[in-house]
């Protein structure tokens, strides 16, 4: 399994430079500035909440693709039911804060899937060619291009955007700013947006640049 871990390990770095990446940002946006002493405790938590889901699912695939072929059918609903444990204790947490937080299934069940969906893929491709002994850089070099890779993140970030959106609209907010509720979740979303697609190519650039010509790994590709 050592090859799954590496990965996971890199793709929470990945969503963790995207988080900081965003908080960074949003301190500069309007309202947002207002809300973020609200909205960041959930932030943190909740990339940790995504690098745990993440992680259970590139373990999955490669414990599937030992066991043989995988139907995605099949393990689709697998991964949501683990998702929603997740959620559950991602929720005990947030109750040590002032904060109220409903998870909304029905709208962020299809963005989740899709997501899933992306990262197994993804996921299936890099440690299958891990497989043929590369070590991870040179399994992501055999399993993508150096714009297939910079736009599969720029997917994944922006779906993580969308369902992150989603959660900001349950976030308790003082009175004053209720009525920006979702004035407040869609600019936090047109932030993420903004974010990403910069991100992964600065993510992609390091992952393909040469070794001897490398000024410094990129937010998220320290190893």
């Amino acid at each position: 399994m050592k090859p799954a871990h590496s990965l996971a390990r890199l793709n929470g770095r990945i969503l963790n430079a995207y988080s900081r990446r965003t908080t960074t940002a949003l301190r500069d946006a309007l309202p947002l500035r207002l809300a973020l002493p609200h909205l960041e405790p959930v932030l943190a938590l909740n990339v940790d909440k995504e690098v745990k889901k993440d992680t259970l699912e590139i373990l999955r695939a490669r414990e599937l693709m030992q066991a043989g072929p995988p139907d995605w059918n099949e393990v689709l609903p697998q991964l949501l039911q683990a998702a929603k444990e997740i959620d559950r204790l991602f929720l005990a947490r947030i109750g040590a804060f002032p904060v109220d937080i409903v998870i909304r299934y029905e709208e962020i069940a299809p963005i989740r899937a899709r997501r899933m969906k992306l990262l197994y893929d993804a996921a299936l491709k890099v440690l299958a060619a891990r497989d043929r002994a590369l070590r991870l850089r040179g399994a992501m070099h055999a399993s993508f291009s150096r714009d297939e890779l910079a736009q599969l993140l720029d997917q994944l970030f922006r779906l993580y955007a969308e369902e992150t959106r989603s959660l900001s609209r349950s976030v308790r907010l003082p009175a004053l700013l209720v009525p920006l509720r979702e004035l407040i979740a869609q600019e936090l979303l047109n932030v993420m947006l903004r974010v990403a697609r910069p991100l992964a190519l600065e993510i992609a650039a390091t992952v393909f640049q040469k070794t001897a010509a490398s000024p410094g790994p990129a937010p998220g590709t320290e190893a």
